[in-house]
């Protein structure tokens, strides 16, 4: 069977589990909840509403293969947090409880369910570049770990007996965060899923919607008429009409090695922990996995794309322009790595949103949401799952004053002035701050 998903092939698919797709729909429905995207949003969002409400009728429609976008393309690392632009200590603290909990509960998932998914929860360095970058890096673990959050400061050779990476002044280490091979977990889902009696659809692209009561949700060979739906559809949600002005469809390049040798691991530092990202505009970010393949992604402006018009597709090659500049970036952190060859080449869609953290509620009661993750949706579009199904419940009490409660995510211009603010952008603050390779 057919392993690799459309337009190019993400390390992650291989080792993970055999998966049958589903058929597409060819009748028209009426259910009680149509969600819309198999990923980690839509995957975890009928996981949790179809265990609290076995009773309702819930369909899942994926255009192409679960875990197709962003959910099968990232770059596995499962990070707590949730807003980054404001330093408020008390308010991280919360949050930091908040993702350490949903990360929990992955975890315990998996265990209690037996689910054949490549976790790794042995934590992941924050990396400081610079000297007053590191003393706000001492500062904050000071703050946070007066509030309970479990973070380590390193330096010199505390820094160098967890990772060994070039130009790095300092660093955090959060030993909570980890690893998660996200096609693992949407194709180990998928039985509980049918088992719960969620009906799932896959090559069963959402053409438009109309919203109403029941609202219609209209696919290429039939209608489905809902009572809610939940967009769960990250970047492509502008294609439906949904937060045009709110999200930034970028699309990510990630490059990985072959499994290496333990010893090159071990003097790396990666055999110590899940991976690390950096403190740059153009955020670097490194992961291994638990075969021992390094996957790198950022840290370049060629590293990232936009194209007019919400374009969320790229034919990615091992020896085009972003895959040299992702190798000099991962050369410039570990040097110890630059005679490994690079074996793999992919790239997904990211939905930024002008503040950088996601937005889930809903809208007009009907339309359930959780979109806008900005790089950081594994931990958060698993969350969403429990949240979304809270808000249909009509429990919000939980998550009022989260950062991402019922926010409408805005202030993204139309075209062309967004792919020019994009460009522009770009060229202000991509600058590198080495000669790459």
């Amino acid at each position: 069977m057919k392993q690799a998903f459309d337009d190019n092939t993400a390390v992650w698919l291989i080792g993970a589990p055999p998966d049958e797709p589903s058929p597409p729909l060819t009748r028209d429905l009426d259910v009680d909840v149509a969600i819309i995207g198999g990923g980690f949003t839509g995957v975890s969002t009928a996981y949790y509403m179809s265990q609290r409400f076995p009773d309702r009728g819930i369909a899942l429609l994926e255009a192409k293969r679960l875990a197709n976008g962003a959910s099968g393309r990232n770059g596995g690392l499962v990070l707590n947090g949730i807003t980054v632009l404001d330093y408020d200590p008390d308010l991280i603290a919360r949050e930091y409880k908040i993702t350490r909990e949903a990360i929990d509960d992955i975890e315990q998932l998996i265990a209690r369910r037996n689910l054949p998914v490549r976790f790794r929860r042995t934590g992941c360095v924050h990396i400081s570049t610079t000297q007053q970058s590191a003393e706000e890096a001492h500062q904050r673990v000071e703050d946070l770990s007066a509030r309970g959050v479990p973070l380590t400061y390193l330096r010199g050779n505390e820094l160098d007996g967890v990772l060994r990476a070039r130009g790095a002044h300092a660093a955090i280490l959060d030993p909570t965060e980890g690893l998660l091979v996200g096609v693992d977990l949407i194709r180990a889902m998928r039985p509980l899923l049918v088992e719960q009696g969620v009906q799932i659809y896959e090559s069963t692209p959402v053409l438009r919607i109309r919203e109403g009561a029941p609202i219609e949700v209209v696919t290429p060979q039939a209608t489905v008429r809902a009572r809610a739906i939940v967009l769960a559809t990250s970047g492509y949600t502008p294609r439906l009409g949904y937060f045009r002005a709110g999200l930034l469809p970028v699309i990510s390049h990630v490059i990985a090695t072959d499994p290496l040798p333990a010893e090159l691991l071990a003097r790396t530092g990666l055999a110590n922990v899940a991976g690390f990202f950096d403190d740059l505009p153009r955020l670097a970010y490194c992961s291994v996995d638990t075969e021992g393949r390094v996957i790198f992604g950022g840290g370049t402006t060629a590293a990232y794309g936009y194209r007019f018009g919400n374009a969320t597709t790229f034919s990615p090659r091992l020896d085009d322009a972003g895959a040299l500049a992702l190798r000099g970036s991962l050369t410039h952190y570990l040097p110890q790595l630059a005679d490994v060859p690079i074996r793999h080449r992919w790239s997904g869609p990211l939905d930024l949103t002008l503040r950088r953290h996601c937005a889930i509620g809903v809208l007009r009661n009907n339309i359930y949401y959780g979109v806008g993750y900005s790089g950081h949706g594994i931990t958060l579009a698993n969350l969403a799952g429990r949240v979304i199904t809270d808000l249909y419940a009509g429990n919000h009490e939980p998550w009022r004053d989260v950062a991402f409660y019922n926010k409408r995510p805005t202030g993204i211009p139309p075209e062309p002035l967004r792919w020019i603010g994009y460009h522009l952008y770009t060229k202000l603050t991509g600058k590198s701050p080495w000669k790459r390779a």
